[in-house]
């Protein structure tokens, strides 16, 4: 369910305009990127920071490869039981991934706070920005989920929408929402925005990199019938980490999406009406 309710609004004039106004926000934000690069080729003896290399495109290799290794596996065998723990365990592993990427990252001489843009805009501004964002990329995900249920036949929901669904305790629930609202937004943001993207744009340039990327993000999540709305949501992020040069705005919009389809989780009622 990764639109919500928003999916049946598609059908009238409103849900159209919606859309349109998606498309425009994010067209806008593509051309001032264009711009933006543009501009920065034409500036002489402007002082860059230091960026991702050769070393650091092997280590995207490497760790795309193993995102695929993983996956391969986990199509090949049974479907595990969703569960609390085992949502707890992947997500434990992907942390312990991206912290020796970034400890790595330390080891080579990279400022993080510089890369990413961590303190080129306050948390607040970051925020807002997200909320503006995610609210124009919604109907470009309500599109792709139309999409996906022509397809398939069926709903994108994940697996951690099974396990919130089937959760019987506070604190499995309060875990999830942890999980889903502070821990993926972040280390999600991290290696596939700031560190893949990163590297994938040094060498292939914004085009290469943002599809490669998205479609990273999608494949990783293992679940076939949400990889298009994923595929559009990575793009969403993508671009608005591109345009803002800090990946807060992308870290917040995750942060806002996954709240988001919780509150769907606990309110159907309300938004299916």
């Amino acid at each position: 369910m990764l639109a919500g309710g928003f999916g049946s609004a598609l059908g009238n004039l409103l849900g159209s305009l919606l859309v349109l106004a998606g498309i425009l926000v994010y067209a806008t934000l593509i051309r001032q990127i264009r711009v933006r690069r543009a501009a920065m080729t034409l500036e002489p003896g402007t002082t860059a920071i230091k960026t991702f290399g050769l070393p650091e495109l092997f280590v995207t290799i490497a760790v795309v490869l193993f995102f695929f290794w993983m996956i391969a596996r986990a199509v090949s065998g049974p479907p595990p039981k969703v569960s609390t723990s085992l949502i707890i365990a992947n997500e434990l592993f992907f942390i312990a991934i991206v912290l020796l990427v970034m400890a790595y990252l330390r080891l080579r001489g990279f400022t993080l706070d510089a890369l990413a843009g961590f303190s080129k805009v306050t948390l607040k501004r970051a925020l807002s920005t997200g909320v503006i964002l995610l609210l124009a990329a919604w109907p470009l995900i309500a599109v792709a989920e139309m999409i996906t249920e022509k397809l398939f036949g069926g709903s994108s929901k994940q697996e951690i929408v099974d396990s919130f669904n089937s959760s019987e305790t506070i604190s499995q629930r309060v875990t999830i929402i942890i999980l889903a609202v502070v821990a993926a937004p972040v280390f999600e943001e991290l290696i596939f925005r700031f560190f893949i993207y990163g590297a994938l744009r040094r060498y292939f340039g914004i085009t290469v990199g943002l599809v490669l990327n998205s479609f990273v993000f999608a494949a990783a999540h293992s679940h076939l019938p949400s990889a298009l709305p994923l595929f559009v949501l990575a793009s969403c992020f993508t671009l608005a980490y591109e345009w803002s040069g800090s990946i807060l705005v992308s870290m917040s919009m995750h942060a806002l999406f996954n709240a988001s389809q919780l509150i769907f989780l606990a309110f159907p009622d309300i938004f299916q009406q």
